[in-house]
């Protein structure tokens, strides 16, 4: 793999997730680049219908382009995708198309009725991250593990969706359901109005319970991941779920302020984590660590 095109990938992650790239910067080399390269590529997807104006490609011309990926050119994402698929040859194309599939739903489902189409968006566009993921951080095809997988990538979502509610109004969307703001007697006219009361912090926090259940399932069984490999997805799922405490902490503001996750506390995530790793150690010990 070309150094450059790699370096290129890995600044992609660096300023488009912070949180992610300190979470597997410390994954032995193949794996780590192999997560450089399926991040820059999902930013690509992700940035082509949300900063239409700034990305090189439309979200049909990446597809098209993907899906005659030996003779794409002209941007690193092309090569770089072309090692990841040679190098890790049980990762299949799906996911990617699924991903694309969920991201062209914005164009056209931009009001949610119920918590399975929810679901269902959730999975599409970061449940299939899991499923992408999963070549790359261990070697067989655990299908428990799978599951896991997709169920941490839809719970990190709904904190996305948590965290953007603001952000995705302005663009038009309104991710959280209408059957759950029934639910909660919240209206389309209080959330357009920014309104935050009792209504509002009861329905965010329903809505983040979903996640919380999905993350419980997505860090069930990191004692069978290589030991880096389980310890990187712990920090990711750590460094997630602190922004919806600076949700919290914000009095529940997602419609004027960006729940960002301070250095300092990422770095004490960091060491309860390791700590708290600690414990399955053993267990760790006995997966491959490569």
């Amino acid at each position: 793999m070309n150094e450059q095109i790699m370096q290129q990938c890995e600044e992609t992650m660096r300023r488009g997730s912070s949180s992610f790239y300190h979470a597997f910067r410390d994954l032995p080399e193949r794996r780590r680049h192999a997560v450089y390269v399926i991040y820059a590529f999902c930013r690509l997807i992700d940035d082509s219908v949300d900063e239409p104006e700034t990305s090189p490609f439309t979200i049909h011309e990446l597809r098209e382009r993907f899906l005659n990926l030996e003779q794409a050119e002209g941007h690193f994402i092309w090569p770089a995708l072309r090692w990841l698929f040679t190098s890790f040859p049980n990762l299949g194309r799906q996911p990617f198309l699924n991903q694309m599939d969920g991201q062209l739903s914005d164009f056209t489902l931009l009001r949610y009725e119920t918590m399975d189409q929810l679901e269902h968006y959730c999975y599409l566009v970061a449940g299939t991250v899991g499923e992408m993921l999963l070549p790359v951080l261990r070697d067989d095809l655990h299908a428990e593990a799978a599951e896991a997988g997709i169920a941490l990538g839809k719970g990190m979502q709904i904190v996305n969706i948590i965290r953007d509610v603001g952000e995705d109004l302005r663009r038009g969307r309104r991710y959280i359901p209408a059957e759950l703001m029934r639910r909660h007697g919240y209206t389309d006219e209080d959330l357009d109005n920014g309104v935050i009361d009792a209504r509002f912090v009861a329905m965010i926090d329903e809505l983040h319970g979903q996640a919380a259940k999905w993350f419980a399932k997505g860090l069930s069984n990191l004692e069978t991941y290589p030991k880096r490999s389980g310890l990187a997805v712990a920090l990711a799922a750590a460094f997630y779920g602190a922004i919806f405490d600076q949700v919290r902490r914000n009095g529940y503001d997602v419609f004027n302020r960006r729940a960002i996750v301070p250095d300092e506390e990422k770095g004490m995530l960091l060491m309860n984590v390791l700590t708290a790793f600690g414990a399955i150690d053993g267990a760790a010990d006995s997966a491959a660590v490569s």
